[in-house]
């Protein structure tokens, strides 16, 4: 019950945007106001997981899972649900599931197998495992619809902030490669055509002061080898070519997936402001230090268990949204500000 009443007073959440409740439930107009949301990536579930007292004493209104929520790497839907489950099991984020809404999507080792797309056999099934797991009712249009992909409204007009999780893995087109390393494939998509439309549907005219659109691959860097947009890169600029277009108020974008946290920033023609892309992986294990070439990176990579937690200044003129990438016992490892 108290997960439920949380939820109610924090937001609600739709494929197709959020609705005003009935008569006798709280409605936007009459939420408190988010300031505070905190994200991470990659959490294998038989690690250690030493952020989780970190991230919930910051008191985050929302927490989102941006992909890799476990490594389960299976098609035996079994398989999954236990891993999830020993993932939930943990203590302290019980603790955070009772006083935060709980959001996500996936990436790929929780979708079920590895750098997997839309020719993972399982995927309806898996799809299903994780609403389990983000405790999306059994009545939710999430669990009818074709991939996981979801809308998350918070707070009162003037001061709303809407979530919006793409799902970059259940219509994918398969990694092209040469010699088993990841190149480019212009005629290849990442979102499939039913989720573009739904996108631009959430972004046109959209009453949010604050948009955060959360992938669980990177979508600004270019170079690195690795999963990300830009092996799309016909997808890649279709989709900042649709925030230029739409203009959303407060737009940036937040990944996972790189075993590191780092700050990425573009211009996008027609926007009004700079675009960024906060990456933050992982919550168990990380990458050894290393240098890899991004030409959009701001600030140092960050090689260290991270979370990433922002903090929306609803007083600020311009408004403004500062994203720390935390770590453990408190730590800070990097501070980006962005303003609108």
């Amino acid at each position: 019950m108290k997960k439920l009443i949380t939820l109610l007073l924090l937001g609600c959440a739709s494929f197709i945007g959020c609705r005003t409740p009935k008569s006798g439930t709280p409605d936007l107009e009459q939420q408190k106001p988010v300031t505070t949301i905190a994200f991470g990536s990659c959490s294998r579930q038989s690690l250690p997981q030493p952020l989780w007292d970190d991230i919930a004493a910051q008191k985050p209104d929302v927490w989102i899972w941006l992909g890799d929520n476990i490594y389960g790497d299976s098609e035996n839907m079994d398989t999954l649900r236990a891993k999830y489950a020993l993932q939930k099991s943990n203590p302290v984020y019980q603790q955070l599931r009772q006083s935060a809404s709980v959001i996500g999507v996936w990436d790929d080792h929780d979708y079920g197998v590895n750098d997997g797309g839309k020719e993972y056999p399982k995927r309806k099934e898996s799809q299903q495992v994780l609403l389990d797991f983000l405790d999306v009712p059994a009545s939710s249009s999430l669990r009818t619809q074709e991939g996981a992909y979801s809308t998350h409204v918070y707070g009162p007009k003037g001061r709303r902030v809407k979530v919006i999780l793409l799902d970059a893995r259940y219509f994918r087109d398969p990694l092209k490669k040469e010699n088993k390393i990841n190149v480019p494939d212009p005629s290849g998509d990442i979102l499939g055509e039913t989720q573009w439309k739904w996108l631009e549907q959430q972004l046109t005219n959209s009453d949010a002061d604050v948009h955060i659109i959360g992938s669980g691959i990177q979508v600004l860097p270019e170079e690195h080898v690795y999963e990300k947009w830009a092996n799309f890169p016909t997808a890649r600029q279709r989709l900042l070519g649709l925030i230029g277009k739409t203009k959303p108020k407060g737009a940036f974008l937040i990944s996972g997936d790189r075993h590191m946290a780092e700050v990425s920033k573009v211009s996008v023609p027609g926007l009004g402001y700079d675009l960024y892309d906060i990456t933050s992986s992982g919550l168990t294990h990380v990458s050894a230090p290393h240098e890899e070439a991004n030409r959009y990176r701001v600030g140092p990579i960050v090689s260290k268990l991270n979370y990433g937690l922002i903090t929306i200044n609803w007083q600020a003129k311009p408004l403004t949204a500062t994203v720390n990438i935390n770590g453990d016992n408190q730590a800070t490892y990097l501070t980006q500000e962005m303003k609108f």
